[in-house]
């Protein structure tokens, strides 16, 4: 695609995404009717632990815990610490008059979603993300857009980027309250539809990495596309097939052994150019992502900028020297700067540990982290999956092609309070 054809889809997506939060926002958050609250529960590292040994009563399972070596007190006392969180949260909501619905992991379905007027995740990160997948369009089936809310149960141990403030884990009440009288904000994310590109359009079989079990897909109704004859001759497919979960953060695609090479193709922006690497896996950020994985990847320490200063031939140099002395202040600002809005209209992707010697990666100009309005990939992996949020997986192997992007309707909507 031509520089000029790249800078109107840009400017296309970004107006569409403009228009999309205006219409939004004109659903003040003082016209907000909250009647009914789903709250989604996490499973604590007990209730993971019964889990896996159903067969065994509580005094054996805690017996083998301890066998393990595992501290069963400090695992009982997160699992109560949350447990009484979870019920603070329900009566808070029920004190204002909601209806209240509880939800966990395996019972999250498009039927319950709909119903609620919020959904309220209660735990970490890792639970806002799981509803934040299924607070879907594709996955409900609906255009109905329920927001989210979510609470973080334990603040001592757990960041909640995704969360309210610390501040709520220790007055709920008061940030129910507020969202009842519509004292709050919209925030909107980004979110990245993958789109499965082949021959008949099937969707493979799906793995929940929390639970190491099979998904059952509920978007079962729908049928695959049929590619236009442009998209169908560039990237050599004739069916389309849209997953049913929106990812928030990211999408990772790589061998499941880390110690394993991906071998990789990358179409930037629907160019002519592919993009041949060799890595340790391809991540793809949302604007919300971009504080997570995609900075874990990115990021230097202070280290690694005194270490390129030393390298310098007037490394001795006063104006080196008075670099270094700065080094932490330069690392700081550099990984700031890898943040970027969680309303961006763009993908980053990031080639983690690609490999440089040779031939790779081919063109020699490829970049290893660039800002894109879509990238589709096509997998030349053994035994690969492509993972959604760190949560839903699907085989990924030699021959499978994706196209992933961002479209305006599937930004998420969540309420936030200062």
């Amino acid at each position: 695609m031509p520089f000029h054809s790249t800078t109107r889809s840009m400017l296309k997506s970004k107006q569409l995404l403009k228009q999309c939060v205006k219409e939004c926002s004109s659903f003040s958050p003082a016209n907000f009717k909250l009647k009914r609250a789903l709250i989604v529960t996490k499973l604590s590292r007990y209730e993971i632990e019964q889990l896996r040994h159903p067969e065994l009563t509580r005094e054996q399972l805690e017996q083998k815990l301890r066998d393990r070596g595992t501290d069963v007190e400090n695992v009982l006392y997160l699992h109560n610490l949350h447990k009484d969180f979870e019920r603070r949260i329900v009566r808070s909501f029920r004190n204002v008059g909601c209806e209240v619905k509880m939800s966990s992991r395996s019972s999250l379905s498009k039927d319950v979603m709909s119903w609620a007027d919020v959904i309220v995740p209660v735990g970490g990160d890792g639970t806002f993300l799981l509803s934040a997948n299924r607070a879907s369009p594709l996955f409900a089936l609906s255009q109905q857009k329920t927001p989210i809310v979510g609470f973080n149960s334990d603040p001592q141990h757990s960041e909640g980027r995704l969360l309210l403030p610390k501040y709520y884990s220790e007055n709920p009440e008061e940030a129910v309250n507020r969202i009842k009288s519509g004292d709050f904000k919209w925030v909107h994310r980004s979110r990245i539809r993958t789109t499965m590109l082949g021959n008949n359009g099937t969707i493979p079989e799906s793995t929940d990495l929390f639970r190491h079990t099979a998904v059952k897909m509920e978007q079962v109704d729908t049928s695959p596309e049929l590619l236009d004859k442009h998209m169908g001759h560039k990237y050599n497919a004739k069916m389309k097939r849209i997953l049913p979960y929106l990812a928030l953060n990211e999408v990772f695609i790589g061998e499941q052994l880390s110690a394993r090479v991906s071998h990789l193709q990358l179409v930037l922006n629907h160019q002519d150019v592919v993009n041949k690497t060799k890595c340790s896996g391809l991540c793809v950020s949302t604007g919300t992502g971009s504080t997570s994985w995609h900075t874990s990847i990115n990021r230097i320490t202070s280290s690694d900028v005194d270490d390129l200063l030393q390298s310098l031939p007037d490394s001795c140099a006063p104006h080196v020297l008075k670099l270094r002395a700065n080094v932490e202040e330069i690392a700081q600002r550099y990984n700031q700067g890898l943040l970027f809005p969680a309303d961006d209209p763009r993908l980053c992707y990031s080639i983690r540990e690609q490999i440089c010697v040779g031939v790779w990666p081919s063109p020699k100009t490829f970049k290893a982290r660039d800002f894109v309005q879509t990238v589709f990939i096509k997998s030349h992996c053994i035994d690969a999956n492509l993972v959604i949020d760190g949560s839903i997986s699907y085989p990924f192997n030699d021959g499978a092609k994706v196209l992933l992007e961002i479209y305006p309707e599937d930004a998420l909507l969540t309420i936030a309070l200062d």
